[in-house]
């Protein structure tokens, strides 16, 4: 799978502070606030969303797959854990120095990084476990 190695919560990072950079707001993450539309449900309610909330949408599916990319034991998922690694940490210094990153989609955002982070990590240990056990339990030799 050619995903491996690339961590791609990125995406949803480098959208977020394109659009934060290059279209400055009066207050950080005042252009993820604003609604986008707003849709009228069976149930008569209407349900607006903004463009904050389909960034977390997209960045939710993202971890989805990442997850199901740290399930495969191969040399490169140790790279794809360490960039994702890396990315959670510039992400929090990010939110904790920067002005334009003090917003709640951001903050979302670096939650789903650390969730692909510890999970992944995770996820890798408990397969590398039961790969262990797997080999060792088709060595053994019954007499």
């Amino acid at each position: 799978m050619y995903l491996i190695g690339f961590p791609l919560l990125v995406i949803p990072f480098a959208i977020y502070n394109i659009v934060e950079f290059l279209m400055p707001a009066e207050r950080p993450g005042a252009l993820w606030t604003a609604e986008l539309t707003r849709i009228r449900l069976a149930s008569g309610a209407e349900w607006s969303f903004t463009a904050g909330d389909v960034l977390i949408a997209v960045s939710i599916l993202m971890l989805f797959v990442e997850l199901l990319k740290a399930t495969r034991p191969t040399s490169r998922t140790i790279v794809d854990h360490l960039l994702s690694t890396l990315l959670f940490i510039v992400m929090l210094v990010e939110f904790l120095l920067v002005r334009q990153a003090a917003s709640a989609t951001f903050f979302l955002l670096l939650v789903a990084s650390f969730v692909d982070m510890v999970g992944g990590f995770t996820v890798g240990i408990r397969s590398a476990q039961r790969s262990m056990s797997i080999d060792g339990v088709e060595t053994i030799q019954r007499s």
